[in-house]
């Protein structure tokens, strides 16, 4: 793979100053978005293999791409079922870069992330592990109510519970992850540079071929109770600061 990645590009220098208004919104404002049919039908293809697998410890690879990740997370946790979820058709058949043997305790699908996180939340279903591999980190400061942590479905992806992660080659983005989770009551939050033994995505190979730093946030816990919609904003707690932690794994 060739390292030609371009750093991140941004007239953003620190964390959004609007990011906990923001989430206090949202937290103020049920989502109210429709799900879509298609949604439903990827929803129960879901169901069914994972009903299939004795519905064991779910670990979701939110934004899978061609899905390398969740080929490496599910050969990791032979006993956990490991679904990858991704917007693109394309993506998800291309099964680039894919060594053998493949699997059998994983799944990948065609979805909207938003819809899914949705209907897993409505299902009463929760995560083992939660994983969020290099999300487009939309750096421009106007792009915040894009950036995952930023959107109006991020309370619902956090009451998922689970170990959540967000890797990036951006430190802004994964510092302004770990503010949102703390709002969010999340405890055990970790935040700091790393490097992988194995890069997992074809972006986590290129980003380190291209010399990029890379960043991760982690939090350690089973589930968390998210601060009730009808909470006002004044009773948002703002961060102060962040643990620095420097892991390889």
């Amino acid at each position: 793979m060739q390292a030609n990645s371009r750093q991140i590009s941004t007239q953003q220098t620190r964390t959004h100053p609007h990011l906990l208004h923001q989430l206090a919104r949202h937290l103020g404002t049920p989502f109210q978005k429709p799900v879509t049919e298609h949604a439903r039908t990827a929803f129960s293809q879901f169901l069914q293999h994972w009903r299939a697998s004795g519905e064991a410890p779910l670990i979701l690879d939110a934004g899978c791409g061609v899905g390398l990740s969740t080929r490496y997370l599910a050969v990791a946790s032979p006993n956990c079922f490991v679904v990858g979820v991704d917007q693109s058709a394309d993506r998800i058949g291309r099964r680039t870069f894919w060594p053998e043997p493949f699997p059998q305790n994983f799944l990948l699908l065609r979805a909207d992330l938003i819809d899914f996180w949705r209907l897993l939340h409505d299902a009463g279903i929760r995560l083992h592990r939660h994983y969020l591999l290099y999300p487009n980190p939309w750096p421009k400061i106007g792009h915040l109510a894009r950036r995952w942590h930023g959107h109006a479905v991020f309370p619902t992806l956090v009451a998922l519970g689970g170990v959540i992660e967000c890797r990036s080659n951006w430190s802004i983005y994964v510092e302004e992850c770990a503010i949102a989770l703390r709002q969010l009551g999340v405890p055990g939050i970790e935040v700091g540079s790393f490097a992988p033994i194995t890069p997992i995505t074809p972006f986590e190979k290129k980003y380190l071929a291209s010399g990029h730093a890379l960043w991760r946030c982690r939090s350690h816990c089973a589930s968390v109770d998210i601060v009730d919609r009808a909470t006002p904003p004044t009773a948002l707690t703002s961060v102060t600061s962040i643990t620095s932690v420097t892991s390889i794994i």
